[in-house]
């Protein structure tokens, strides 16, 4: 009997901050949402700089060049980096 196999895909293809958490949004379909405490810089960022980010490597990460600020998909996934 053949089995599916589900293809992750953990790559951000977008985010969303609403008052208390980052929400990231994986090309697989899965969602992520990581309090904002773990992130003073974007907590304490104005919702402009929120907005200017990009992603790094082939979106295994997360850069925000106002901030300084870099978050790894995988170590929020608790794998290695």
């Amino acid at each position: 009997m053949p089995i599916s196999a589900v293809k992750r895909d953990a790559s951000v293809v977008g985010l969303e901050f609403d008052e208390h958490s980052l929400r990231l949004f994986l090309a697989d379909g899965r969602e992520l949402a990581t309090p904002l405490e773990w992130f003073p810089r974007l907590r304490d960022a104005s919702a402009e700089q929120r907005r200017n980010w990009r992603p790094i490597g082939k979106g295994e990460g997360i850069h925000w060049p106002d901030l300084d600020e870099d978050v790894s998909v995988n170590a929020l996934l608790g794998l290695p980096t």
